[in-house]
């Protein structure tokens, strides 16, 4: 016959369909978590950094308000990662560190309780010698460095070198950016302060 037909394999197409499918599925799934992702570059904006300073103020000048360094820092850090949306791993860290902390505070003061009522002496824990720091001493140079990194970085402790490089790239210019919005927000209260000092009335 001069004419013929070509007949499609419809197994065939069904796969093409799938893997075109998946493909998009992977294409969305990328775009919506560049979008969602906050990059280096908008740490360094004066938007990120207005809505940050607006943040912290706002916590730290609530009643009543934390004292001390280590709570002022507890609460700029809090800020920070609620500013991040909890869209990275060391953001997400800090916030569920905050819950973590608190549940085992209440759970140490009702064991505290308990031993101190059954004994009638609160007894000192011995600090243990923990496994891994004695086998991190045999380690590469690298490996310890990026053992030491994941340190520093919340919620890296235990992830792998290309995790701990992202989320470092993210995590420091969100702290440059926490320093110059501490540093504004410091330099404004300490000039309110003196004018108002200067225009009261002398006693």
């Amino acid at each position: 016959m001069a004419s013929s037909s070509v007949i499609s394999n419809p197994a065939t197409n069904t796969d093409r369909s799938r893997d075109s499918k998946i493909k998009l599925k992977k294409k969305s799934h990328l775009k919506h978590h560049q979008q969602d992702s906050i990059t280096p570059t908008k740490w360094k904006s004066q938007t990120q950094q207005h809505i940050y300073s607006s943040k912290l103020h706002q916590a730290l000048t609530t009643s009543p308000p934390p004292r001390g360094f280590k709570a002022v820092r507890e609460a700029a850090d809090r800020v920070l990662a609620a500013t991040g949306k909890g869209r990275t791993r060391w953001s997400r860290a800090i916030l569920t560190n905050r819950l973590k902390l608190k549940f085992r505070k209440q759970k140490n003061n009702k064991r505290q309780k308990l031993t101190t009522t059954a004994t009638g002496i609160s007894r000192s824990r011995k600090p243990r010698v923990s496994v891994l720091k004695l086998r991190g001493k045999g380690l590469p140079a690298v490996q310890r460095k990026m053992k030491f990194l994941g340190r520093l970085v919340p919620g890296c402790r235990k992830e792998s070198l290309p995790v701990i490089l992202e989320e470092t790239i993210d995590y420091i210019p969100a702290l440059e950016m926490q320093i110059r919005a501490m540093t504004t927000l410091f330099n404004l209260l300490s000039a309110s302060g003196d004018a108002a000092s200067a225009t009261a009335p002398p006693g």
